[in-house]
């Protein structure tokens, strides 16, 4: 059909219903292996399992997947790149995190200690993998528009982000657009969130060892005191910080272990802090290293400490390009209605899809998983985090439409 022939509602053209139903059969399957995944989760580089267990039920499906060069993580491309039209490529994240599950009343918990799906990848990766079947099914009918590629990336939760490494393997070979969705414990299950520009917070990890003569408590003034120095600069950096940066890039240190010392009558020689620095602004994100380096040697300096620092770089923001943003809110509307989609804010996480955005245009959704009515909350990288299981069908449902809008929209007018 051409743009043309087009109904045209509200000055946009109304899109003819879009194929690709979620059969009931494979959502119940979908759910079974979320629970799977759920209940063996992998960390980042060693998700083995995780990468076997996607790659067999793609084969099932009769799709070739490649597992990345890095011996977890895969590609699958569903119908073949002509060469002219860029694919669209679907990104999940497969990687869990190295906390203990909370959880006791689900027969799902997970089965390995200090391990769990606190963050929804298991979510991501069966929404990917459900679509990937669905949009097979139509390539197999003749229905799908144009290719896609399925991306289920390993180590999103290490710094800087196992994207860098799939990048490089070549992942983005062929594909001028992506698209990835992201668990939201605010927002309920059968709604998406969606912001056009920077949805998510750069993200880099900051570790200070501070150093100097120790001592006895009772005599503090012949010693460097690391203790008072630590303590100091856990309180007094951010706040410095605060009025060297201006306040609109959201700059912001915060810390997760501070450490120092045997005794309590023993001043210690050494002092260890580390923490993350997430910045809200691209811009900001490139000066921030030099900044804080020169704060910290100040502030140790005005303790007589000595200080070593490693600045790790992470990830840049994810920044939303407005049209695949758009791709989205049309596919979400053509499957659950313009209700189902709600603005969402800019928050301070960090997402290593972010690199994928350096090189190509494409769009992160936030995933409603929040049973309606629900008032406990479930924040993500907690023990206890959980979804409503119906997200699963919601995020399959996205994925599929948005891949038949941008092939219908990508074809020659007339």
């Amino acid at each position: 059909m051409s743009r043309e022939s087009q109904t045209v509602l509200n000055g946009k053209p109304v899109e003819p219903a879009l194929p690709g139903k979620l059969p009931d059969s494979l959502r119940s399957e979908l759910v079974a292996f979320r629970r799977d995944l759920h209940m063996h989760p992998e960390l980042g580089h060693q998700e083995f399992r995780t990468t076997a267990a996607i790659k067999a039920r793609l084969e099932k499906a009769g799709l070739r997947p490649r597992v990345l060069k890095t011996g977890t993580g895969l590609i699958c491309d569903i119908g073949s790149w002509d060469g002219v039209r860029p694919m669209l490529a679907l990104r999940a994240d497969i990687d869990a995190l190295p906390i203990p599950d909370a959880k006791t009343n689900v027969p799902y918990r997970s089965t390995v200690p200090d391990r769990a799906h606190a963050c929804g990848h298991d979510v991501h990766t069966t929404t990917v993998l459900g679509a990937g079947l669905v949009l097979a099914k139509l390539h197999g009918q003749g229905l799908l528009p144009r290719p896609v590629r399925l991306l289920f990336q390993p180590a999103e939760e290490v710094l800087p982000g196992g994207a860098s490494d799939a990048i490089a393997s070549g992942v983005l070979d062929g594909v001028g657009q992506m698209i990835a969705v992201h668990c939201d414990p605010r927002v309920d299950a059968g709604r998406i969130g969606l912001r056009p520009g920077p949805i998510t917070s750069a993200c880099d990890r900051l570790e200070i060892t501070l150093s100097g003569a120790g001592g006895h408590t009772a005599r503090p003034h012949l010693t460097t005191d690391l203790v008072t120095a630590a303590a100091r600069m856990a309180v007094d950096l951010p706040a410095l910080l605060a009025r060297r940066m201006d306040t609109r890039s959201g700059l912001a240190v915060t810390w997760g272990k501070i450490a120092s010392g045997h005794a309590c009558n023993v001043i210690p020689m050494t002092a260890e802090l580390a923490g993350t620095v997430r910045c809200l602004d691209l811009n900001a994100w490139h000066e921030a290293p030099d900044l804080i380096h020169a704060a910290i040697d100040e502030l140790a300096t005005l303790h007589r400490a000595k200080s070593a620092i490693n600045y790790v770089r992470g990830v840049p923001p994810v920044v939303n390009d407005p049209v695949v943003t758009e791709l989205l809110r049309d596919a979400m509307a053509a499957r659950r209605g313009v209700h189902a989609v709600e603005d969402t804010e800019q928050s301070l996480g960090g997402e290593d899809f972010s690199w994928y955005l350096e090189q190509v245009p494409g769009a992160m959704a936030r995933l409603g998983v929040r049973t309606p009515g629900d008032t406990v909350k479930r924040d993500l990288h907690r023990g206890d985090f959980d979804v409503d299981e119906s997200a699963i069908a919601v995020g399959v449902e996205l994925f599929t439409a948005a891949a038949l809008l941008d092939g219908r929209r990508a074809r020659p007018v007339g």
